[in-house]
């Protein structure tokens, strides 16, 4: 069971039933109830065995940024997830402590609370269950569990924070992972022209973004699997660009057909600002993006049934990325309990 907690910075401006748009076109019923299932929550879902606070927020927050977390002391959490960066690295393939780098690309963090399971192969159950794997790994931040507890109680600031957030001052991996998570959580998107759009702004987006949309809903497919607030339904699927041993969420699972080659689909928040794409950063830009999906993919029995060649114009093209270039926030995303950015 989650609890919501309410969305601080992202007010809810339209209420509910009030129609979108002005044409009839716009406000015609089918219409509005596509923008309307984009509108952005207003709380944030925390599980019951870790409920949101704002002290163990703030541990969260000074966890995520120390690079005392890594062997070397170089590399912190935000190394892969930077705020400035839209909460990724933007990196075709993360770098941690080893330079040869990792097999997969950082995914960002924005809206993460929303998308469990986690990872590109869904491996992880939620976000608490992430956060050794990277401390541990040794092409990532290459620290024991161990060596962590012990130089985190050895700093004063450390040891105050984890009682202010827990009531005493014992320093262990189930609260490392909790105080990560909680703030972790707190990434939300943050207002992007598409959302003003969707709430009544008529100007918010361009004709242009407005005939991208209904692409997007309709000729391209692409809401099959990027829909929602977070632009995603947190599924796994093959698009046909996998090849060879790469066979994701396959791995755990080898029976199934399906799921082989099947990748996580990402949020398409910020998107534009999010290159390169792919859990293998692959593909250099939203026009490459499309382009492939445009193709179809490779023809197999685990190819998702929404990946075909849609023989879309170049002006169709040009248009859904004029709408995905509405998804851009002026901030990557916030912290909805007002820390500092």
């Amino acid at each position: 069971m989650k609890v919501w907690v309410s969305l601080a910075l992202l007010a809810v401006i339209v209420p509910m039933g009030q129609r979108f748009g002005s044409t009839t076109a716009e406000t015609s019923s089918e219409t509005a109830k596509i923008r309307a299932s984009y509108r952005r929550p207003t709380a944030i879902p925390f599980p019951d065995r870790n409920p949101y606070s704002t002290l163990k927020a703030t541990l969260g927050k000074m966890l995520f940024f120390d690079p005392l977390l890594s062997r070397s002391r170089t590399v912190s959490c935000a190394t892969c997830h930077n705020p400035l960066l839209s909460w990724g690295d933007g990196l075709a393939r993360a770098v941690g402590e080893d330079p040869k780098g990792l097999p997969l690309r950082s995914p960002t963090l924005i809206d993460v609370a929303f998308t469990e399971p986690l990872g590109w192969d869904g491996k992880f159950s939620d976000i608490e269950s992430v956060t050794f794997g990277p401390i541990t790994g040794r092409a990532n931040m290459n620290l024991t569990e161990s060596e962590l507890i012990d130089r985190l109680s050895t700093a004063a600031a450390y040891v105050n924070a984890f009682e202010s957030a827990y009531g005493d001052s014992a320093i262990t991996r189930p609260r490392i992972e909790a105080a990560l998570a909680t703030f972790e959580r707190t990434i939300v998107a943050d207002e992007s022209p598409f959302d003003r759009w969707i709430m009544g702004d008529e100007t918010a987006i361009s004709a242009a973004a407005k005939r991208g949309f209904a692409l997007f809903n309709g000729k391209a497919h692409c809401s099959d699997c990027h829909s929602g607030p977070s632009f995603t339904d947190g599924s796994f699927q093959d698009i046909g660009s996998a090849k060879d041993g790469d066979i994701g969420r396959g791995r755990l699972f080898p029976t199934s057909q399906k799921l082989r080659y099947a990748f996580k689909t990402p949020t398409l928040r910020n998107v534009a600002q999010r290159a390169p794409y792919m859990h293998d950063g692959s593909v250099a830009t939203l026009e490459e993006i499309i382009e492939l999906y445009d193709q179809g993919g490779i023809d197999r029995p685990s190819r998702s049934p929404s990946i075909k060649r849609l023989s879309l114009t170049a002006e169709e093209k040009a248009e859904l990325v004029a709408f995905l270039q509405t998804l851009t926030a002026a901030f990557p995303a916030t912290p909805f309990h007002n820390l500092s950015r």
